[in-house]
C-alpha cells in the first residue's frame, strides 16, 4: 500500500534585480519541520506515547497471566502492535512512505458470542496484587485497546502530512480488531457478560426505520 506524499517540490517564486520574476525548485522536506503542522505534532506524540505505555503495560501483564490462551493472544497482540508502532515513528519522523506499510491483523477468536447474564459475586477494587487474575488482565488490556481505537482514530483527523495521517487511519480497524479479539476471550470466559432487551423490544427496536431512495 503506497502513501507517498505527492507534491515533493515546490515553485519558489523570485525576484531577479532586473525586476524579472524567475522560478526555483526547491524540495518540499528540506527538514523534517516541514512535514508536519504543530497540533499534528503533539497528536502525533499522544499516539506513540500511548502506544508504548500500551506495550509496556502489556510486558508487565505477561509475567502474571496464568491462561495459556490469553499469554498468546498478549504476545501477538505485543508483536503486531511492536511493528505497528515502528511504521508510525518512521512515518512521523520522514514524512514519507514507511519501509513496512500498515498490517493487518487478524485474531485467532471466533465470532461466537455468548448472550444473557448468570448470577455472580459482586466486583469490588483489589485489596493486594495477589488477587490479579486473567479476568483483570484481560479486562486492563482492553480498556487500553478500545482507548488507542479512539485516540487513533480522533488523531487521524487532525493530520496534515498525508503519508502519517493514512497510516495512523489505517492502524484503526486493526485495533478495533485487537479490542475484538479480547472481548471474545472476555465473553468466552464469562468474564465480559452481554445482557440482551426482551425479544418484543428488540424487534421494535429493528424494525424502527426502513430503507430509502438513494
Amino acid at each position: 500500500m503506497g502513501y507517498q506524499n505527492p507534491g515533493r517540490e515546490a515553485v519558489v517564486q523570485n525576484i531577479n534585480q532586473n525586476g524579472n520574476q524567475t522560478e526555483a525548485i526547491m524540495p518540499m522536506n528540506q527538514g523534517l519541520s516541514n512535514n508536519h503542522g504543530g497540533h499534528e505534532l503533539f497528536d502525533a506524540h499522544e499516539v506513540i506515547s500511548g502506544i508504548t505505555c500500551m506495550l509496556d503495560q502489556y510486558l508487565i501483564y505477561n509475567q502474571h497471566i496464568k491462561d495459556p490462551e490469553l499469554k498468546t493472544i498478549l504476545q501477538r497482540q505485543s508483536a503486531f502492535v511492536t511493528q505497528t508502532y515502528n511504521t508510525i515513528v518512521e512515518s512521523f519522523k520522514t514524512g514519507q512512505d514507511p519501509t513496512i506499510p500498515t498490517q493487518q491483523y487478524e485474531m485467532t477468536q471466533n465470532n461466537d458470542v455468548i448472550y444473557g447474564l448468570k448470577p455472580g459475586q459482586p466486583k469490588k477494587p483489589m485489596q493486594s496484587l495477589n488477587e490479579i487474575s486473567d479476568e483483570g488482565i484481560s479486562g486492563f488490556m482492553l480498556g487500553q485497546a478500545k482507548s488507542m481505537s479512539s485516540m487513533l482514530a480522533m488523531t487521524a483527523l487532525e493530520m496534515t502530512n498525508p503519508v502519517l495521517r493514512r497510516v495512523i487511519a489505517d492502524s484503526v480497524p486493526n485495533f478495533i480488531e485487537l479490542s475484538y479479539e479480547i472481548f471474545l476471550y472476555q465473553n468466552k470466559h464469562g468474564y465480559y457478560q452481554v445482557p440482551q432487551l426482551a425479544q418484543q423490544d428488540m424487534d421494535q427496536m429493528l424494525t424502527s426505520y426502513t430503507q430509502t431512495n438513494p
